[in-house]
């Protein structure tokens, strides 16, 4: 492969090994090579020799949100780039699995890891810190940190909706979230909402909870259940698009007028909420810049370069339209 790609062995094993330190048109000398011999590196073997694989694990709590994709693209995107393969790891919101996958990850040795949240089980922190890599947390900002942090307060941007939705005027005003036990940080932004209504002096009406995963579906089947139970309800706060859109597609079957019979706001920024009518009212997080910003922060580590900013809020955007 060495003489196929005109470069010394040790380029080789420095491409496949540890990229970063392979200028990029080597890289793409040797990855040409590689395609036309076929060959297929023996990544175990590899980091037994190394110590460092060319693999970033980069966990989630799910794989079929819309959401965690974007993040995902995001930092791929920039591993890709550098030369490094990414390992994607999914814990359904269970930090039990996320230890589990955690010590399968780290047998592979990879360069770095990303990871979502800065709540883990102790098993989880022991082995991270022990095995003390360049490790980055997303999707949300605060401390404590393994390491680096990047992301956003959800309790910040609760508070962020129930002043919006107190300044259009509503006070009778609900929250709906799923798997809220599980999903952590949908409960903070539940906690900053709920703490923002207080401080203004209205008691957030009610919460509906259900122990399902979010989907539009149930997002219809919560507004049923609302329309139900709180009948003087005059604006809700979905923990989440899926959840909001799902509610609004439910309130035109039924004919229940949107804004002016039930105010409806989600979070995330999905693409679909401008496609609906009315236009939902969300708060947009940066999911594409936050993994692209985890994915350099790793890099610069993986390179023994300084991060002068070990934790980077890179915050979020309410965005008003028709739906409240």
């Amino acid at each position: 492969m060495a003489e196929r790609a005109n470069v010394a062995r040790i380029t080789v094993s420095r491409a496949l090994n540890d990229p970063g330190t392979v200028s990029a048109d080597l890289r793409k000398r040797i990855d040409a090579a590689v395609s036309e011999l076929g060959y297929v590196p023996n990544r175990h073997a590899g980091s037994l020799a190394s110590a460092v694989s060319p693999v970033v694990p980069i966990v989630v709590p799910s794989l079929s949100n819309a959401v965690f994709l974007e993040v995902i693209r995001g930092a791929q995107t920039v591993l890709e780039t550098a030369g490094y393969e990414s390992l994607l790891g999914n814990t359904d919101y269970d930090v039990s699995r996320e230890q589990r996958l955690m010590q399968t990850l780290l047998g592979w040795s990879p360069a770095g890891v990303i990871i979502a949240g800065l709540r883990h089980s102790e098993g989880t922190l022991a082995m991270l810190r022990r095995w003390n890599g360049p490790c980055v947390e997303m999707m949300e900002f605060g401390t404590p940190n393994i390491d680096m942090n990047v992301g956003l307060s959800h309790e910040a941007a609760g508070a962020a909706m129930a002043q919006h939705l107190i300044s259009r005027g509503y006070r009778r005003i609900g929250f709906v979230g799923a798997r809220i036990d599980w999903d952590y940080r949908a409960a903070q932004r539940l906690a900053g909402f709920s703490q923002s209504l207080d401080q203004a002096g209205i008691e957030l009406d009610f919460v509906e909870r259900f122990d399902a995963p979010s989907t539009v579906g149930l997002g219809g089947r919560a507004l049923r259940r609302i329309v139900e139970r709180y009948p003087q309800a005059e604006a809700t706060f979905f923990a989440n698009d899926d959840l909001a859109i799902g509610a609004i597609l439910e309130a035109q079957r039924s004919g229940i007028r949107v804004p002016d019979d039930m105010a409806i706001a989600g979070f995330n920024g999905l693409n679909l909420g401008n496609h609906i009518t009315p236009r939902l009212t969300t708060i947009v997080s940066p999911r594409l810049r936050m993994g692209r910003r985890a994915a350099e922060m790793l890099l610069a580590r993986i390179r023994g370069e300084s991060v002068p900013q070990c934790s980077k809020d890179v915050g979020f955007r309410l965005v008003a339209q028709d739906s409240t």
